[in-house]
């Protein structure tokens, strides 16, 4: 059973940090590529951070380039988003997704989300 368990969300200042963390288990996670999609309300899911599962290259959305950082570490399934100097906009539930492209399925697996709430 494949399961994203997300975790390390809650209440940080502006200005403040927060490492996120997301367990996989149920596939082989070091061929799926791993991402971080906040959803704040009223908003689109939309993703800020990803690790391919190639080479490890990173790509972030501009909003978050010298703040954000996403890992990964294989040998623990589990990915990581380090966020540094947190805005009130970054307020939102944080998805962990995993993605695999074959030449026959596509692969999209979701977790349940961890919120951050950035706020004085």
């Amino acid at each position: 059973q494949v399961q994203l368990v997300e975790s390390g969300g809650g209440l940080v200042q502006p200005g403040g940090s927060l490492r996120l963390a997301c367990a996989a288990s149920g596939f082989t996670f070091s061929r799926y590529g791993m991402s971080w999609y906040p959803h704040a309300p009223g908003k689109e899911r939309e993703l800020v951070a990803g690790n391919t599962s190639i080479d490890g290259s990173t790509n972030y959305a501009d909003s978050v380039k010298g703040r954000f950082t996403i890992s990964r570490d294989n040998a623990k399934n589990t990915v990581y988003l380090q966020m540094n100097s947190l805005k009130p906009e970054g307020t939102a539930v944080y998805y962990c997704n995993a993605r695999r492209r074959t030449s026959y399925k596509d692969y999209d697996y979701w977790g349940q989300g961890t919120q951050v709430t950035v706020s004085s």
